[in-house]
């Protein structure tokens, strides 16, 4: 975790006392249960969650003293919590594993961050979609291969970024609900020492289900397809940020981020604007992506358990999450303040002589009973020259001169093939389809 790409709502739930008090729920509901199922004293659930009204504080130094002894984090956490509540501390963790505790503690985590992330990607489509309504019909040059193509709206690009954006959100959905499982079966996952019923009563008091077979521990499927999920949407978060770059580049310049008042962009040349902040966020997507390779390889445990998996997962859980929450932050505010220049954006459509249209002549001329090759090399032998000249020729003008073109089309016909609102003609269409309205 890097604080300077790091926000604290996100950054609480990976803390050590976050982590010990989800701990300490888990194992006082299961001795809740265990109560109840007349395992153990009713007095035992009692004193835990006496102790734990007090609010007490989290002694993690203490904690971690009493692991440099016992070299084993949950022992050394029972054995702080029962230095704190007495003798009754003792029916904690009955028929309990480590990895009941663990696992089921990272499945809260992962859920609560998940939260965090599905309200961060509603923020990102509302900053999107006023966007791409405010350009629905402001017309830019649509680029393959970043080569002119043909007509079409800022807001058509943006509402692409919605879709796709709405895609990772429908997925993050579906990888929350996947890694919302609770295991407490006991070692090797057969329920042999504790009752069914107290992972259930854990998993409903967590907010989670329980896991259907986890042998020792959570299968890890379900984390490699949730950190994959977080994978897909740092590429869709970079997708933007590039298309963000490349509009910002001094020979397009049709959009750019925000400059504030004060702000610098070179030690060394005052006049620079630099897409800083998409940069970085191109940077930060990498960073996502190199979880889940590691996510992927932890799916394979030696039998019903090892902890080969323990120690990428402290890494990639906290760190993943942490940068992706800061990323869709960054991302929304790049778009709520981009500044974008319609006029550029028409002087760049235009700036190639009207080569844009040159489908639409293409086709026009094979309706007209020209073959297909010859409409392409007739189009194409016009085109060629206002390539050549820099866009100071009109293709417009070259075809009218053009008497194998005049033979098939009209100078009207000709001219009618250049007519801008003809690619615009189902925008509508288009955000109906995105937005559904």
């Amino acid at each position: 975790m890097v604080p300077r790409y790091s926000r604290p709502d996100m950054t609480a739930i990976w803390t050590p006392e976050a982590r010990f008090r989800i701990w300490f729920e888990i194992e006082a509901h299961a001795t809740e249960a265990l109560a109840d199922l007349g395992v153990v004293p009713k007095s035992a659930a009692k004193a835990l969650w006496d102790w734990w009204a007090t609010n007490p504080a989290i002694d993690v130094a203490a904690i971690d003293a009493i692991e440099a002894v016992t070299k084993h984090d949950v022992i050394a956490f029972l054995t702080w919590v029962a230095e704190q509540v007495g003798d009754e501390a003792r029916f904690m963790h009955q028929g309990m594993t480590s990895s009941d505790v663990l696992d089921t503690c990272l499945s809260v985590q992962l859920v609560r961050a998940s939260d965090i992330l599905l309200a961060d990607l509603d923020a990102l489509l509302a900053a999107i979609k006023t966007r791409a309504y405010e350009h629905k019909m402001t017309p830019t040059i649509g680029r393959s291969h970043g080569i002119h193509a043909e007509p079409v709206t800022f807001g058509l690009k943006l509402a692409g970024a919605y879709a796709e954006f709405a895609r990772c959100k429908a997925r993050l959905e579906a990888a929350r609900a996947d890694i919302a499982t609770c295991a407490v079966s006991g070692a090797v996952g057969t329920f042999a020492n504790i009752d069914p019923a107290v992972e259930a009563h854990v998993a409903a008091k967590l907010g989670l289900t329980v896991e259907p077979v986890s042998t020792q521990v959570i299968p890890r499927d379900r984390h490699a397809m949730y950190f994959a999920t977080l994978g897909v949407i740092a590429s869709s978060i970079e997708r933007l940020a590039i298309e963000v770059r490349h509009l910002q580049r001094t020979e397009v310049l049709e959009a750019e981020e925000y400059f504030s008042p004060g702000q610098k962009g070179s030690s060394a040349m005052p006049h620079k604007r630099n897409p800083v902040l998409t940069e970085n966020l191109t940077g930060l997507a990498r960073m996502v992506r190199s979880a889940v390779v590691p996510a992927l390889e932890n799916v394979a445990l030696w039998h019903e358990r090892d902890i080969s998996h323990s120690s990428v997962e402290r890494y990639i859980a906290p760190d993943a999450t942490i940068t992706l929450d800061f990323a869709l932050a960054r991302l929304t505010g790049v778009i709520d303040k981009l500044l974008v220049y319609p006029a550029r954006m028409q002087k760049n459509l235009d700036k190639m002589g009207g080569l844009v249209h040159s489908q639409r002549v293409l086709l026009a001329l094979t309706q007209a009973g020209v073959s297909r090759e010859d409409s392409y090399r007739l189009v194409q032998r016009n085109a060629m020259k206002v390539w050549e000249s820099d866009g100071e020729l009109s293709l417009l003008e070259l075809l009218k001169a053009d008497t194998d073109v005049t033979a098939a089309l009209s100078v009207a016909e000709i001219e009618d093939k250049f007519d801008l609102g003809y690619h615009l003609k189902h925008v509508d269409t288009i955000f109906a389809r995105v937005f559904g309205e």
